[in-house]
């Protein structure tokens, strides 16, 4: 490349055609690329928007993004590659390094601080004069890193904006610390009456922070949004396919503000930080999707912790199939839930799934024809086909009074959004009783143990017996990027009877085939991509109602109930490894073994 000058066209063109990446044909299309008169493409920019595909090589029909050519281009001039990610860049320390218009100017931008060395991006090998101010000034080494230029472009505006806001919001309470913390450390001889005064929430710096935070959570594909405050700083952490990653960190004072900022929009009472709250939030993502976001505060040591959990409304138009179910379980399900009476159980722990499941399966069942009614705690996403009763504790207003309730709207479904003490499981078995079709989740470990659970409640067995349909269990695991998954070496694959003694009591080689995880920019490097459901559905017949009893036999139902066509989670995770789908190490985190001796 031509030191001292920019990064011309024809040559990155010409080198990469030299090198087979491209062949004479692409050279037309690269031409035929239109050029805005509002921004002139960077060469790296031109060639990706021709949407080329390598040509020949190890990374033959790879499509020739711009971060492909940024990664040809690094080994091409010696300097290293770097992908900017958003959520692991510390914004405010890398605005220390140069100005916003220095970065502007020479179209580069810091992305990491380590000890003595400074990694700046750059989309322009050939230009280095910056280098030499910026080393005098920081008495540091600037290490160049050559980076997709686009996201130099937006991350320079992004990340130097929100160096300011969070700048400017500290300054506001300069040294201030959150006003709940548990456990002060007072400074000897600071002055009492200075920095004490709270941020106001609809300060301009925080309504772009939690703007700025939304987006990349919404871009991120977060299910869930944790601010937590610590002693002397606050965490912000996403739940990425089931995976929490720590994000940023900003000061206390800022996280006590993003909260108050965050709680006023949700209805919530700012000025209450003692106790838990609940609020929702309704907005939309950059794409213009709605989205809603459930918000939970708790009062903990240093400050009030938020969880936001984001819910996108496209999970409930998804058919079965996208949500996880197999073609048979799907069939079978789908015959359960048709039924006009009755009661039907979906059990899983915490974050498996259960209310997609359900709401899912009432979106099919809301026709005009039928009444949907629920009662939950707290209604987890408001859809127009259901009639949503939220659970009101302060009131006395509890599920079985919500059952009760509702029994006195004419409904033909009911959902009960968990069945907790012997009072509520009463209430749904009446509701089936009398003719409902009944749906509600259960905490237990798999299908067979709802029984159990129920017994154990003071559920009488004659009433399971007249009312309980079946039981769906479920887990969510993560998938395999389909970008970047690689078949499994001999060594990698599990053997014969250790695959045996994972499925037990099923007996059944284990698959030719099996992928490993490996990591690419489309899945954040971590090698999986979404999560899909692993599902043991257990129908309840005649010949499963005779364990049903004050002291049933879990372990003979669970063996009666898998003769009967019942596939044990462990089954079902197997079948996912098996269509390259996930891993043997991700099934055997998320699934129980399968106890059946």
């Amino acid at each position: 490349m031509l030191r001292g000058r920019r990064l011309p066209l024809d040559q990155l063109v010409e080198q990469l055609l030299a090198q087979g990446w491209i062949v004479e044909g692409d050279i037309e299309a690269i031409r035929r690329v239109p050029v805005t008169s509002a921004r002139a493409l960077h060469p790296i920019d031109t060639v990706a928007d021709a949407r080329l595909r390598v040509a020949s090589g190890t990374r033959a029909g790879e499509m020739l993004s711009a971060d492909v050519i940024c990664e040809w281009l690094a080994g091409q001039t010696g300097l290293g590659y770097f992908h900017i990610d958003p959520l692991k860049v510390d914004f405010t320390r890398i605005a220390e390094v140069m100005s916003s218009a220095y970065a502007t100017r020479y179209g580069v931008l810091p992305v990491e601080v380590r000890g003595n060395d400074i990694f700046v991006a750059t989309c322009e090998p050939g230009l280095d004069d910056w280098v030499a101010p910026i080393e005098k000034a920081t008495r540091k080494t600037v290490r160049r890193v050559i980076a997709n230029p686009r996201d130099i472009e937006r991350y320079t505006v992004e990340f130097y904006n929100l160096a300011r806001s969070v700048k400017g919001a500290s300054r506001v309470n300069h040294g201030g610390s959150s006003s709940n913390n548990f456990e002060q450390l007072i400074q000897i001889g600071a002055q009492l009456a200075s920095g004490n005064r709270a941020i106001d929430q609809n300060d301009a710096h925080i309504v772009q922070i939690v703007d700025w935070l939304w987006q990349y959570a919404f871009e991120q594909r977060a299910s869930d949004i944790h601010l937590e405050p610590k002693r002397e700083i606050g965490v912000v952490r996403f739940r990425i396919d089931g995976v929490l990653h720590q994000v940023y960190q900003v000061p206390t004072a800022v996280m006590s503000a993003m909260v108050a900022r965050i709680k006023l929009l949700g209805r919530m009472d700012v000025v209450e930080k003692r106790r838990p709250l609940d609020g929702r939030i309704k907005t939309k993502t950059p794409a213009g999707n709605e989205v809603e976001l459930r918000l939970s505060t708790l009062p903990t040591a240093f400050g009030e912790k938020l969880v936001m959990r984001i819910f996108d409304p496209d999970v409930l138009v998804r058919d079965f199939a996208a949500l996880g179910f197999g073609e048979d379980d799907a069939a079978r399900w789908t015959q359960m839930t048709s039924r006009p009476h009755g009661i039907i159980l979906v059990t899983g722990p915490t974050g498996s799934g259960k209310t997609t499941t359900l709401y899912s399966t009432l979106k099919l069942l809301a026709t005009d024809e039928v009444n949907v009614c629920t009662v939950e705690d707290p209604i987890e996403m408001v859809e127009p086909a259901f009639n949503q009763m939220q659970v009101q504790h302060g009131i006395d207003l509890s599920f079985a009074d919500g059952v009760r309730a509702l029994m006195r709207q004419d409904p033909d479904i009911i959902m009960v959004g968990e069945i907790r003490d012997l009072e509520t499981a009463e209430t749904a078995i009446q509701a089936a009783l009398t003719g409902h079709l009944v749906l509600s989740t259960l905490h237990t470990n798999d299908a067979p143990s709802a029984v159990s659970r129920l017994l154990e409640l003071g559920v009488p067995a004659y009433l399971l017996n007249a009312t309980l349909l079946g039981v769906l269990a479920q887990r969510l695991v993560r998938t395999l990027c389909p970008e970047c998954k690689r078949p499994a070496t001999a060594e990698e694959r599990p053997g014969e009877s250790e695959w045996n003694d994972f499925i037990s009591p099923w007996k059944a080689p284990p698959p030719s085939q099996v992928y490993r995880p490996v990591g690419c920019l489309e899945c954040r490097m971590t090698g999986y991509r979404g999560r899909s459901g692993i599902y043991e559905l257990l129908v309840m017949s005649e010949r499963l109602k005779s364990f049903v009893h004050a002291a049933p036999d879990i372990s003979a139902m669970r063996h009666a109930a898998i003769r009967e066509g019942m596939r044990p989670l462990r089954v079902g995770g197997a079948r996912k490894i098996a269509q390259g789908l996930t891993t043997f190490e991700e099934v055997l985190k998320c699934v129980p073994p399968a106890d059946v001796t």
